[in-house]
């Protein structure tokens, strides 16, 4: 294979592994190699992130990140392409071909939602210290059929992945909040409990009178969640890890290797 040049910036140290693998018809490999963390000031001592379907991310602090339902937005596209496939001779190049253009409308739907997560999740570690999550069962959730579709294009369980691992390269802590909790039906400022249906949207709270989003309510509790989990003796936010982090970047050769 020789030499390949690439357009990231890899630091001088030691390439720990590679794996070269194919994926609709390009060639990647992917490197891991250990870096220093990447400690650095915070703006907000702590933040509550509540995941949803309609939007990816809300944060107590009242910053949200959309969700491009790249999945969703795909389907018309998706649907034609598997339909011209039914027309082609099983075992004909021109099969082959429309299955690796299926291949490769898949990995567009999947590039968006990574892009989408990667953007929020290293927004959310760089800026604030301590990060209350919940602790989804997104395989649970996914078992509904009516939501599946719905719950893989948020892509809960990689957000919940790139948070903890993100956290430790920017010297942030996470808390992971009980799936029991329930963030949804309590009020964040007198702790009031009542049942929510997942078809209102607007929290007004029966004792205190506060009227606020649902979604912007369920993350000032994860926020309140993680305040009180830090209160414990021996458990600051300066407690963080300086250890090494080992991180994988992939890289795309298929210009440099020449494959077709």
């Amino acid at each position: 294979m020789g030499w390949i040049s690439t357009y990231e910036g890899l630091p001088h140290t030691t390439v720990k592994s590679f794996t070269i693998s194919q994926q609709a018809g390009d060639w990647y490999i992917s490197c891991s190699y250990e870096i220093e963390p990447q400690i650095r000031e915070k703006e907000f001592d702590y933040v509550g992130v509540d995941l949803g379907i309609k939007e990816l991310a809300i944060l107590s602090t009242g910053l949200v990140f959309s969700n491009p339902k790249a999945l969703k937005n795909a389907q018309n596209q998706l649907t034609r392409l598997q339909r011209e496939l039914q027309r082609k001779e099983k075992g004909s190049n021109r099969r082959n071909r429309q299955r690796l253009r299926i291949s490769k409308a898949h990995r567009r739907v999947s590039n968006i939602r990574k892009d989408a997560t990667h953007k929020a999740t290293s927004y959310i570690c760089k800026n604030h210290a301590v990060i209350g999550i919940e602790d989804l069962n997104a395989s649970g959730m996914m078992s509904n059929h009516k939501l599946a579709g719905a719950v893989a294009d948020s892509n809960f369980y990689e957000f919940k992945r790139q948070i903890s691992y993100k956290a430790l390269r920017y010297g942030s802590d996470v808390v992971l909040v009980d799936r029991w909790f329930p963030s949804t039906q309590l009020c964040s400022c007198c702790e009031h409990k009542k049942p929510m249906n997942l078809s209102q949207r607007i929290y007004s709270c029966d004792r205190c009178g506060s009227v606020l989003d649902r979604d912007f309510n369920a993350a000032l509790n994860i926020e309140n969640y993680a305040r009180r989990a830090f209160a414990v003796p021996g458990h600051a936010p300066d407690n963080r890890s300086h250890a090494p982090v080992e991180v994988s970047i992939e890289i795309d050769v298929i210009s440099c290797l020449g494959f077709e």
